[in-house]
């Protein structure tokens, strides 16, 4: 979407950042996203491109051979990405969500070893909180982490893992003690190549369906003591932390879904015509794109506001779960009713917008479900 407001405070070098991700995304993601959501193959050789131009590992310390981005300007980014495929942005989105709990919680040394080994390889990574028994609930966690000597032994099984069949690295959130709930969770950097993890099979999902998702499950998992990102116990607070940063991100990829599905909405109801005008002239089809273009800038600046803050230091949990809540449901709206504008060619894979649709469907669930930010908001409102 061409906005005014889009552009508003942007400076020249965020300008040329936002315009080159866009260049990418036209180049070699847009004309492949059909086919990579039909063979739901892990796109890698693209990544590896975007990774050479500096698109991933977005808000990792250049020090460390990430690209240094602040969490506004990575917003920026991830828009772009979004706009031409939400699995691809997914999957790239999910090393900053991998790394950021060594970024917040790991020592200078951890930070150059499990940051900077991946940033610098451009190898996805994998940010392993949700069990099969543990989603919202992420204090609940039954894996089970246990001190060995100079080793730490994990046990337990993860479940909608992004990244997880073809990582290099995880993060790992166990338990010492379950009893304890919360202050019993640790995090841990654990390489894929450690002896005793089993990857499950690829979902077979709705959506994003290019962005690898699995199971897995830990056996006697040993690694060095040195491993443990922050204190034991500190784990939870790790995550927590993590995850408001990360939400303006996932925000974002929201955004990015629903601004494609206006795109396409208007440039159909132009073309489109029926007794005898294109069905843009109909009021119906007005007011339902009016709604689209405002609720998409409306989120656009709820995200850029929460990352604002954040990067400002600003404790922004509550403006970081409501962005992520007003998007998500807005790309749910704005992917809905862009079929609407199709009409019966909406609901065939001949035109982009079904994708859109069930791409738009996990914004809801996944980095906290919508009914979970609601009470993440009620919440800060009410204390």
């Amino acid at each position: 979407m061409a906005s005014k407001g889009q552009n508003f405070g942007l400076s020249e070098e965020q300008v040329a950042l936002r315009d080159a991700a866009r260049q990418f995304v036209q180049a070699e993601i847009v004309p492949v996203a059909a086919q990579y959501d039909r063979s739901a193959d892990f796109p890698s050789a693209i990544i590896k491109k975007a990774h050479a131009l500096g698109l991933l590992n977005l808000i990792q310390p250049s020090t460390v051979g990430g690209t240094g981005l602040s969490l506004f300007d990575a917003c920026l980014v991830i828009e772009e990405l979004a706009a031409g495929c939400s699995g691809f942005a997914t999957s790239m989105v999910a090393n900053d969500l991998a790394l950021t709990p060594i970024l917040v919680g790991g020592s200078p040394e951890q930070h150059k070893r499990f940051i900077g080994e991946i940033a610098k390889s451009g190898a996805p990574a994998s940010f392993c909180l949700t069990e099969p028994n543990a989603g919202s609930d992420a204090g609940s966690l039954t894996t089970q982490v246990s001190r060995d000597g100079d080793h730490y032994v994990i046990n337990g099984a993860k479940q909608w893992i992004t990244n997880g069949g073809v990582a290099d690295q995880y993060t790992v959130f166990a338990t010492l003690d379950k009893t304890k709930k919360h202050k019993g969770i640790c995090c841990l950097a654990v390489p894929a190549n450690t002896p005793g993890i089993v990857r499950g099979h690829h979902e077979d999902k709705m959506g994003q369906r290019c962005s690898n998702t699995v199971a897995l499950t830990f056996d006697n998992v040993k690694v060095p003591v040195a491993n443990m990102i922050g204190a034991e116990g500190s784990g939870f607070k790790i995550a927590m932390q993590t995850l408001d940063l990360s939400r303006p991100m996932t925000a974002m990829i929201a955004v990015g879904i629903a601004r494609a599905a206006y795109e396409h909405a208007i440039s159909y109801a132009k073309e489109r015509k029926q007794f005898g005008q294109p069905i843009a002239k109909f009021q119906a089809i007005q007011i339902m794109l009016a709604d689209m273009a405002t609720n998409i800038e409306a989120a656009r600046l709820l995200t850029l506001r929460s990352a604002a803050m954040l990067d400002a230091k600003i404790p922004a949990s509550l403006e970081s779960s409501m962005a992520k809540r007003f998007a998500a449901d807005m790309a749910m709206e704005v992917t809905t009713n862009a079929v609407q504008v199709f009409g019966g060619y909406g609901y065939t894979k001949e035109y982009p917008v079904e994708k859109l649709m069930r791409d738009a469907k996990l914004m809801q669930i996944y980095e906290g479900t919508s009914q979970i930010q609601r009470l993440v908001i009620a919440r800060e409102i009410l204390e």
